[in-house]
């Protein structure tokens, strides 16, 4: 029962994130008090990528990073990655003048691994686990927060831009929110396992692995801010999506038969 509960806890995540977005909405437009609009933003901006990383956390097998780990990096990793990769790209921009996308992917997905490393390391010297989907998941989370804060910082824009329009920050919420999976939250997670699959088993070959994820999540971050349109958004998602599935498919054998001197809780 429990396992089972852990596999279908992701749809009350979302059910439940769904009633108490349409009430503070409700209330908002019938209250017209702007006091809800930050508690509108918050939920928005992070119920899908909460709702992803409750559905991949119960697929990470048997092992199980603590809550504790999971809110350390969601928020710490959003704070510290947004402020790092925000200062970067200004001082590079007024550098260079002008900012190729290509930096500002390289530069966002290296802040967001800041947190996950700290962790990441923290793990292995206090517990000696080295198991890829923890770190998966831990980069997940992280990259939930990042996700998170960039959509708030989004939605706020837009309301300010539209002069108190309510619609213009519903609309930055669900289509941010509704690709967050697909973009820093997927992207992050796959590093991050690299990184921890690297710990797990050391070697040329997942060395190589991990420098080569990095370089891949770096040219979907890169073509997502390039390119526009639907269909481009829609390929660009079902690779993150897909490739994330299917490391952590193939990082659930660490769980089942531990590498290392693995140490349960």
């Amino acid at each position: 029962m429990g396992d089972r509960w852990r596999r279908w806890a992701w749809v009350g995540v979302l059910v439940i994130g769904l009633i108490l977005y349409v009430a503070v909405l409700r209330t908002l437009v019938s209250t017209k008090n702007p006091n809800f609009v930050p508690a509108l933003i918050l939920l928005g901006a992070t119920l899908v990528p909460l709702t992803f990383l409750t559905f991949a956390q119960a697929r990470t097998g048997r092992w199980q990073v603590p809550a504790s780990v999971l809110v350390t990096s969601a928020f710490f990793g959003g704070v510290i990655g947004t402020v790092v990769a925000g200062t970067l790209e200004y001082d590079t921009l007024r550098g260079l003048g002008t900012l190729p996308m290509l930096f500002v992917a390289l530069i966002e997905e290296s802040a967001k691994l800041i947190v996950p490393v700290i962790l990441l390391f923290t793990v292995v010297a206090q517990h000696r686990r080295r198991v890829p989907s923890d770190g998966l998941i831990i980069g997940i989370a992280a990259g939930m927060g990042f996700a998170a804060l960039e959509t708030m910082g989004y939605a706020f824009s837009a309301l300010l831009s539209s002069q108190g329009n309510i619609g213009a920050v519903e609309q930055t919420l669900f289509i941010r929110g509704l690709t967050a999976p697909a973009g820093h939250t997927a992207w992050t997670g796959l590093t991050a396992g690299a990184l921890w699959a690297l710990l797990a088993s050391p070697s040329v070959t997942r060395l190589f692995g991990f420098i080569g994820t990095f370089l891949g999540v770096v040219v979907l971050h890169t073509l997502w801010d390039t390119f526009s349109g639907s269909l481009v958004f829609v390929v660009l998602a079902i690779i993150s999506i897909g490739w994330l599935f299917w490391e952590l498919r193939r990082y659930r054998t660490f769980g089942e038969h531990p590498v290392g001197q693995l140490q349960p809780h």
